[in-house]
């Protein structure tokens, strides 16, 4: 999770490593630090806390070699101290590392013994005294990398920068993604194509296992076994425009609005606006012939794939099964040959959802990625894959990627429903129809902003918050109540409305908030049962609903967000911005970090 970059150029690599880094806090905050070669020698510079620090150290000592590498960190093993942020370095190497090295004990007791004196709690240190060993003992730069990726264990994407070598940088990949960047006359090496995006727009993606040679001119390629191989060069989509906050205080809020553009695009990539009919890529297996689809998923995603539970079963009659994807695995689920297994992603790179995905193909199921990044691993080995075109999404708490999510699942449960005849063409087109309105929807519940952050004014002063709501809406209550713990630290849980008096009525009191997703639907009125249970304990209710909704519950004291009105095949989409926005302003209210929340990065890479 954490970010990692590396530049061979003709000028101070000090200031662009800084800024790849910034692109790349996203994914770890905790710590950062850079480290050049000047006269041939490794000089560092590394600081606690978010990168401000280190821009600070730098204006009091700057760098000014041309070679080097960054790393902004989430701390793994080890606290967040300068001691332990990267790079690590000796007398001969400097690495960075994001992943984590499984028998990084048996290696440090080993070179500990070889008289390495490590500086650091944390397992990356014994990557750059391993290496240093190996020097020493006389083996070359690539000689002692490679002698290092036979020996450690675990998920690593690294970086290696040696003295007295100005025109040498090598990296390797297991698990967490790693590009290189082609320049004129300059090299790259980072975490994603974001950190690179203002430096290059050409890039060349590592297969798990590969490593990279790279000089201001080459790049070589080795797999895991060390063979010399090619990879495909690609242009990136990415621009340096694309990653700034522009008018917006925080790339959340950027972001949350920028969803009736993202989900237009995304819609039109799958549907067909004329014919009011769905438009899939062509897929590797029948719905037809399937007999239980399998989603997983991780954090917000999962909850997407819940919201496609619902939809596919109703719209295709098909039997699913929706799993969190750190223990879909190690339940050692059985599968059926030849059923469908599909896999919700943002960044594609999500450790445990790919090594769900990887079991899935090991027991001969077919495979289906729904990624925000075709380059990615999981677009790269799934059987499938469908795009979901947010752009990059810098806030550490998915908005737009999540709607986007929603809109392809739609979009998949209903061409499924088509392919098994379970949805008659008049019923598609209506579908459809819903879907096309949606970012014009979303469009206006963005207007309901100032309302939005009233009712945050009472959230910002809870201790506990709980979600409610029913079908499609419960799945979207666990959503909120994740958002408002991401990024404003309130304790808050989710619900199926109908569970409430199940146990949680038990906490409702007049300082508990509770938070009803209700859109006036065909379950609405169980809905309101619910709520007049909370407003007869004293429970402080903000409704969201449409005008219809409003008028039927009319519970006296309950603030209501009035949406408008929707089929109800779109709502998911359209009620998550509300949920947005109250998480955003109850965190803008208390004074939290809305973009990088405490002990959280965007991407989990690790397991």
């Amino acid at each position: 999770m954490c970010g990692i970059v590396c530049v061979l150029g003709n000028e101070s690599v000090a200031m662009p490593l800084v800024d790849a880094l910034r692109r790349l806090e996203y994914r770890g905050y905790d710590s950062a630090g850079i480290a050049t070669l000047e006269g041939g020698a490794i000089v560092r510079r590394r600081a606690e806390g978010k990168l401000v620090n280190l821009e600070a150290k730098l204006g009091q000592a700057p760098l000014k070699g041309t070679s080097g590498i960054g790393h902004t960190r989430w701390a793994t093993h080890g606290r967040p101290t300068e001691d332990n942020a990267h790079p690590h370095a000796t007398e001969r190497v400097a690495v960075v590392h994001n992943g984590i090295i499984e028998n990084f004990r048996e290696l440090r007791d080993e070179l500990s013994a070889d008289g390495a004196d490590f500086q650091s709690e944390t397992d990356s240190e014994v990557i750059a005294h391993f290496v240093t060993r190996e020097l020493e003992r006389g083996l070359s730069p690539i000689e002692a990398v490679q002698a290092c990726l036979t020996r450690i264990r675990g998920a690593f994407s690294l970086g290696f920068l040696f003295a007295g070598e100005d025109d040498l940088i090598i990296g390797a990949r297991l698990g967490p993604p790693l590009a290189v960047g082609y320049g004129n006359g300059a090299m790259f090496l980072g975490s994603d194509a974001i950190a690179l995006g203002p430096l290059t727009n050409t890039f060349a993606y590592l297969e798990d296992g590969d490593s990279v040679v790279i000089t201001r001119s080459t790049a070589t390629i080795y797999d895991s076994e060390f063979n010399q191989v090619e990879r495909p060069i690609q242009k990136a989509e990415i621009s340096a425009a694309i990653v700034e906050k522009g008018n917006y205080r925080h790339f959340m809020a950027k972001e949350i609005h920028e969803q009736p553009e993202v989900i237009s695009h995304t819609l039109a990539s799958l549907v067909d606006m004329t014919s009011e009919t769905v438009r899939l890529p062509s897929l590797p297996f029948d719905w037809k012939n399937l007999s239980r689809l399998t989603i997983s998923a991780c954090g917000t995603a999962s909850f997407a794939g819940q919201v496609a539970k619902y939809w596919f079963e109703r719209y295709a009659r098909l039997p699913v099964e929706v799993d969190i994807a750190s223990e879909f695995r190690y339940r050692e689920a059985p599968l059926e040959k030849g059923g469908l297994s599909l896999f919700v992603s943002q960044s594609g790179e999500t450790a445990d959802t790919m090594a769900a995905l990887r079991y899935c193909q090991e027991n001969g199921q077919h495979t289906l990625a729904v990624v925000n990044v075709p380059t990615s691993t999981m677009s790269r080995e799934a059987d499938a894959m469908v795009r979901t075109l947010a752009g990059p999404e810098i806030g550490v708490a998915s908005t737009k990627a999540f709607t986007c999510q929603l809109a392809v699942l739609a979009c998949l449960a209903i061409g499924a429903g088509k392919a098994r005849g379970t949805l008659t063409p008049e019923a598609e087109k209506e579908l459809v129809r819903a879907l096309i309105e949606a970012p014009r929807l979303m469009a206006e519940a963005l207007r309901l902003d100032h309302e939005i952050e009233a009712c945050a004014r009472d959230l910002s002063k809870a201790k506990d918050v709980l979600y409610l709501g029913r079908g499609t809406s419960f799945p979207l209550a666990l959503e909120g109540a994740l958002k408002l713990k991401e990024i404003s630290y309130i304790h808050a849980e989710g619900y199926a409305a109908g569970e409430l008096k199940h146990g949680p009525i038990a906490l409702i009191d007049e300082s508990m908030p509770v938070v009803v997703i209700a859109p006036f639907d065909a379950i609405f009125e169980k809905t309101v049962s619910n709520m007049q249970e909370v407003a007869a304990r004293g429970g402080r209710i903000i409704l969201i609903t449409d005008e219809e909704g409003a008028k039927a519950a009319a519970l006296p004291g309950a603030k209501t967000i009035v949406m408008p009105a929707m089929p109800s095949v779109v709502s998911p989409l359209v009620y998550s911005v509300p949920i947005q926005l109250l998480a955003y302003h109850t965190a803008v209210l208390i004074g939290a970090d809305v973009d990088q929340p405490r002990n959280l990065a965007k991407s989990v890479t690790v397991e």
